[in-house]
């Protein structure tokens, strides 16, 4: 037998034998996963996939937090525990993020709308609601607002994305994709064989870790996760399209929490647009802070929630 020919037949054995090993591992890994870290809240059924959400503190009107693309509920710990001290909050994770279950496609700014709406009504946490948006998260918010207008007393925008947003290059390329398929995820894939979940182990990863944040890497680098993290891209052109429908909140109060270290060319002008979007609106800073304020300068996030809460609050009294 040719030798070339035994030397292929044992690299395609070894990278056979190596996949299942990964597999199992990944399988194996994902049940300790489960135990090791079980949701904080409670899965909720939305119509035959179940979402989580966690809901602390008591009062009105009740806050519920947005996460941006590629987070859920547990960044947002430091946050929630503090504006639970003055109100009612609630996190959850969107399908297929978190400790959600996946939902259906495509994964945009009206389903996300949609689905916590349902949610909220199937886990009985009733209005009237202080919507606060991060990042992509802004954009489902802006829809809530305006399709369950009734429900919503106050937003709060927390370096949201702007509609305008959509003429970037790398937004300009998912449109051209289908949002109704299934998009190909090479880092899901990977998560597959618990390549991710080796990735995230090395100390570059690891040491990024805040002591009250274990659960995110674990809960991310799982296939379902990084699929997910992939189809919310891909509807991001409609997402910005959806939020871009929604020209007003009329003078509904609205507060724009801005980081000032977003060095995203055109950022401070985008977010200034957003105040716009209400007659009735304040600009606030975070000036001590990247992107992910709820990280970097939780007190910033905390500080404008609550003051959204109050002006809520003074608004109800009048």
């Amino acid at each position: 037998m040719n030798t070339s020919l035994i030397w292929l037949g044992r690299v395609v054995v070894l990278i056979i034998g190596l996949a299942v090993v990964g597999a199992i591992y990944e399988s194996v890994a994902e049940a300790a996963d489960a135990k090791a870290y079980p949701p904080p809240g409670q899965l909720v059924d939305v119509g035959g996939y179940r979402l989580h959400i966690n809901c602390t503190g008591s009062g009105s009107p009740t806050v519920i937090i947005e996460a941006g693309h590629g987070d859920w509920s547990t960044t947002w710990g430091f946050v929630q525990d503090e504006v639970a001290k003055t109100t009612r909050v609630c996190t959850y994770d969107r399908a297929g993020m978190g400790w959600s279950e996946v939902g259906p496609l495509p994964r945009d700014a009206a389903q996300f709308a949609k689905e916590l709406h349902t949610l909220l009504q199937e886990a009985n946490v009733p209005g009237p609601y202080v919507m606060v948006g991060h990042s992509l998260g802004g954009a489902a918010v802006r829809v809530f607002v305006h399709d369950y207008a009734s429900e919503v007393n106050g937003v709060v925008l927390i370096d949201s994305m702007n509609p305008g947003q959509a003429t970037q290059p790398h937004i300009v390329a998912q449109a051209q994709a289908d949002p109704q398929s299934q998009p190909f995820s090479l880092e899901a894939v990977l998560a597959r064989f618990g390549i991710a979940r080796l990735i995230v182990k090395l100390p570059a990863y690891a040491s990024r870790v805040p002591a009250n944040e274990e659960a995110y890497y674990p809960l991310y680098v799982r296939p379902q996760s990084l699929q997910t993290s992939t189809n919310e891209l891909q509807g991001l052109p409609a997402s910005l399209a959806q939020a871009a429908a929604v020209k007003t909140f009329g003078d509904l109060p609205l507060i724009v929490l801005t980081a000032k270290l977003n060095d995203l060319q055109g950022w401070p002008e985008w977010q200034s647009e957003l105040l716009q979007l209400s007659s009735n609106s304040q600009h606030l800073f975070a000036e001590n802070s990247g992107h992910t304020i709820q990280v970097d300068q939780p007190d910033a996030a905390v500080a404008a929630i609550l003051n959204m809460v109050e002006l809520v609050r003074q608004s109800i009294q009048k």
